[in-house]
């Protein structure tokens, strides 16, 4: 399961890469790449997961400029690397993370 997160605690985790899932839970789009997320969390040890609701933390998510969602982005120590907006299939996703390790 992907740990759900605040901006404060996100602040705390800037160590390696960490893949930050902002969503929404009215979003669809969110509901059908959330378990995706959830299986990636599985196999790929080397990134963290973390999830945001933007609802909760809109605050943080404006930081980001996250305007659509679901939004991936991709921090490598604290510093966004990469970001995917909208929903991916599996292999697509796997294979954009595991470009970046």
């Amino acid at each position: 399961m992907v740990k759900k997160i605040t901006q404060e605690e996100f602040q705390q985790e800037k160590t390696g890469l960490v893949l930050v899932d902002f969503y929404a839970d009215w979003c669809g789009p969110c509901k059908m790449v959330s378990p995706i997320i959830d299986e990636l969390s599985e196999e790929i040890e080397s990134i963290q997961f973390r999830k945001v609701n933007v609802d909760d933390e809109n605050e943080f998510a404006r930081k980001y400029n996250v305007l659509s969602i679901p939004t991936l982005i991709l921090f490598k120590e604290g510093q966004e690397l990469d970001r995917v907006v909208g929903f991916s299939p599996k292999p697509r996703l796997k294979s954009w993370l595991e470009s970046h390790k």
